[in-house]
């Protein structure tokens, strides 16, 4: 196995010899196995390793990335001089430049964070077994015509960062994940479903018989479905989808979108975005969850913090260099990948779930729309207002009647947050923990 530690030294080291000021480096290697089955038989089987290398090189207030998948020292050494040239041509930034020395972290217990399974990863027969039970199961569904995909895989993936203000550190993390697609009626009348599962622990994963079985009834509750009536009515975000919509206010207080003073949000620091007694809340440090990490993307410590807290927003998601343009410190929140300069992302989040229900929602709701999946997007960021192709099951005197598609949901964003209900049905082993959730007075393009 590569030594990643080896690789961003020797990078490092080729940096100061071409000229740079200040650099970092980043290697990550990863191998993946993915096989899917049709009609029980192998359809598709795929296995990809390899080593990626990144470089960031600073010559003043000047940067510039450049990366590789050749480990060779005559590759890194070109690689370095490039990224020096490229520096040496680049504008200048007034916000790039490395951490201090005392901002890093330095003690971090990637142990506690369970991201490495202990048992050895799955077979290709193995995978090629569990895909092929999904979709077994899938079609011993009474109204199943067919099923479309059923795949599984397994991923390993380990990442080092390191930097000439001091700081090195790496980790790894596993993933096994299976599912499935199904298909109900035939030719205009096809409707599909889905369900899948991905864990850090295979032991963990749900068997093969309930992924299928879950796509397939899914699927089937779709047969016949016609578009809903045009009006203003509630809404009721399916747990599956509802994520998508936190997506949205997540995507607001992003030090990126605020400093270009594209969002919604962008005066909203200190005011409420959410209803009174709803948090959402950050935690990089959950055990078993993919997006947790001991460290971000520019080596500063992670932890657990609220962007919102009791309904009214806390604070932005910066690395460095947005919290410099705005006069902040980073929150942790670097990410990157190898081929370009850090970017703030947020990671793992957890939405105050309520005390009821997606069925009392419904109850509560009346009369509306349940989205189960959602196509396309037209969202201003800057506004808030919001468009997008919808699916799900018409809602009346709280009892779902049935299926809907080719339909709109239109509202403001701002709007729509402020009076969101959540239920209690979030996953809790998923990153973004976001029960369903009701919201009153949207718009329905449909019949």
């Amino acid at each position: 196995m590569t030594d990643l530690s080896d690789l961003t030294r020797d990078l490092l080291h080729a940096a100061r010899a071409a000229g740079a000021e200040a650099a970092d480096a980043l290697a990550v290697d990863g191998t993946s196995v993915s096989i899917d089955v049709l009609k029980g038989k192998l359809e598709h089987a795929e296995r990809s390793e390899g080593v990626e290398i990144g470089l960031r090189v600073l010559l003043g207030r000047r940067q510039a990335c450049v990366s590789a998948s050749d480990t060779r020292p005559e590759t890194m050494a070109r690689m370095a001089e490039r990224a020096v040239a490229m520096a040496r041509e680049a504008p200048e930034d007034p916000n790039c430049g490395l951490a201090d020395p005392d901002q890093l972290a330095r003690d971090w217990d990637v142990a506690a964070l369970d991201l490495v399974d202990p048992a050895e990863p799955l077979s290709p027969a193995e995978l090629q077994d569990m895909a092929a039970r999904a979709e077994a199961a899938a079609l011993a569904v009474d109204g199943i015509s067919q099923v479309s995909a059923a795949g599984a895989g397994v991923g390993d993936r380990r990442i080092h960062l390191a930097a000439t203000n001091g700081f090195e550190g790496g980790y790894r993390r596993t993933a096994t994940s299976l599912s499935c697609v199904a298909i109900t009626g035939e030719g205009t009348g096809m409707e599909r479903d889905y369900y899948g599962d991905s864990r850090i622990h295979c032991a963990d994963l749900d068997d093969p018989e309930t992924v299928g079985r879950i796509a397939a009834e899914r699927t089937v509750a779709r047969k016949g479905a016609i578009k809903p009536p045009t009006g203003a009515v509630p809404v009721v975000y399916d747990e599956r989808v509802a994520g998508g919509l936190i997506g949205h206010l997540l995507g607001a207080i992003n030090g990126s979108s605020i400093a270009r003073g594209a969002s919604f949000l962008r005066d909203a620091m200190g005011e409420p975005v959410l209803p009174n007694g709803l948090s959402l809340t950050e935690d990089p440090s959950m055990p078993r969850i993919s997006g947790s990490r001991p460290f971000d993307g520019e080596g500063l410590p992670v932890g657990r913090r609220d962007l919102v807290r009791d309904g009214v927003l806390q604070g932005w998601v910066l690395d460095l260099a947005t919290g410099r343009k705005l006069g902040l410190g980073s929150t942790g929140n670097a990410s990157r990948g190898t081929s370009a300069p850090p970017a703030p992302s947020s990671g793992n989040v957890v939405l105050t779930p309520g005390n009821r229900t997606r069925d009392d929602l419904l109850a509560e709701m009346g009369t509306g729309l349940l989205i189960t999946s959602m196509i396309g997007s037209s969202i201003n960021p800057t506004t808030g207002d919001y468009s997008r192709g919808a699916s799900g099951f018409w809602v009346e005197n709280g009892e779902i009647v049935r299926p809907v598609n080719e339909c709109t949901v239109a509202g403001n964003l701002r709007d729509m947050l402020r009076r969101i209900v959540p239920a209690n049905d979030a996953r809790g082993w998923v990153g973004r923990q976001v029960p369903s959730l009701l919201v009153e007075g949207l718009t329905i393009a449909g019949e």
